[in-house]
């Protein structure tokens, strides 16, 4: 993994400017071709397409936030879709409140299950859920919040390894159960849907899809960007040390709970965010997305890409989000076994995920410059014995 990452071609795939440059190529494409050419026609991008590419994203946002804690930490976190839901529910109740009397039962204040279930007046934890400004925060501080007081008794209780993986799937199965539940106030097993607009803008119009495109586009690129600049910093090298020898690191005067505290909360926020654009291009949220399977599935898109890389988390999200949507429709039943044996055979086959088999590829086509010193020195040898 070492050599991975310190690789020159790593390296340039991990360049801030190269990920982001293929990142808005991509998405100038998408709406270039959904804009102008018609449909029917060959390049045409439909607005179901966007829709998904869009959910695509939040996903590779997901996975970002899952590499930053997992590949550069050695966090194992079992519980990010916790985080994502609950961004996803911050930017539902704002939705909900978007609404007013167009609902079915024509309440202006309540959103409909609230009616249905004979609630008279939003509980306290809705007041301000109409201001956008207000649910911006609560995408950043529900999940920043929860991740700092579950890494605060964790971390500083030196819980790590599998005990901390199990620890974080319990927490995500917890919540699960009390969404469930329709005195939290959140709909309970139908959870919050049948969304009419954002800031003002109907969410059926297809300039709104492609808009929401864009916006998620726009923030994986910030989530990376931000992701880029923490390894690289000071912080995310004590990180990564962390991951690599939490002792040594403890011996030398650090401490290395307040790191993975730090890293853990920055990682839930961008879950958050990920979250928070997800369910505008979806149309609902709801206690599923809790679903231990659901965080477990994260972890194999960033298995599979390849972690402690940034890029391959993206490129694993996308490539594995997408094989999903093609074979569940062949065959929804296998799809989870046909998962699980993608997991096993790339653990097997690629332990560096496909980030690790590009760079073997890139390395037989260009070979290291250790190498390449290597045969320049020896071949020096010859000719000076030759001349000798």
């Amino acid at each position: 993994m070492k050599n991975l990452l310190n690789s020159p071609f790593v390296k340039k795939m991990n360049s801030l400017h190269t990920v982001i440059a293929i990142l808005f190529i991509s998405t100038i494409y998408v709406t270039f071709c959904n804009l102008v050419f018609a449909e029917g026609s060959l390049l045409y991008v439909s607005d179901y397409t966007v829709s998904l590419l869009g959910k695509y994203l939040c996903y590779a946002l997901l996975a970002l936030a899952v590499d930053l804690v997992w590949g550069y930490c050695g966090i194992l976190s079992l519980g990010h879709g916790a985080f994502f839901a609950l961004g996803g529910y911050a930017m539902g109740m704002y939705l909900m409140r978007q609404i007013g009397d167009r609902g079915v039962y024509g309440n202006a204040e309540l959103p409909d299950f609230m009616v249905f279930l004979n609630w008279t007046e939003l509980p306290w934890y809705w007041a301000g859920s109409d201001n956008p400004l207000i649910m911006i925060l609560l995408v950043f501080a529900g999940p920043g919040l929860l991740a700092y007081i579950f890494g605060s008794l964790a971390f500083r209780s030196r819980v790590s390894g599998v005990y901390l993986s199990i620890m974080t799937q319990a927490m995500t199965y917890a919540l699960l159960l009390s969404f469930f539940r329709n005195e939290m106030g959140f709909g309970g097993n139908n959870g919050l849907t049948d969304f009419k607009e954002i800031f003002g803008f109907s969410l059926q119009s297809p300039d709104t899809k492609l808009a929401l495109f864009v916006a998620t586009a726009v923030m994986l690129a910030i989530g990376y960007a931000i992701s880029h600049f923490i390894v690289n910093s000071k912080m995310g090298r004590v990180v990564t040390a962390i991951r690599d020898a939490e002792d040594r690191v403890r011996f030398v005067g650090y401490k290395p709970q307040h790191y993975k505290v730090w890293i853990f909360v920055v990682s839930a926020m961008l879950a958050g965010v990920a979250g928070a654009l997800y369910v505008p291009q979806v149309g609902i949220i709801n206690p599923g997305e809790f679903s231990p399977l659901n965080s477990i599935e994260i972890v194999i898109w960033v298995a599979i890409g390849g972690r402690g890389t940034l890029y391959g988390a993206l490129v694993g999200a996308i490539v594995v989000s997408y094989a999903k949507t093609r074979f569940t429709a062949i065959m929804p039943e296998a799809w989870l076994f046909g998962l699980g044996g993608l997991f096993v055979l790339v653990t097997l086959l690629l332990p560096k995920g496909l980030a690790g088999l590009v760079f073997n590829l890139m390395d037989k086509i260009d070979p290291p410059a250790k190498e390449s010193n290597a045969k320049a020195i020896i071949n020096n040898k010859n000719t000076a014995t030759e001349n000798k």
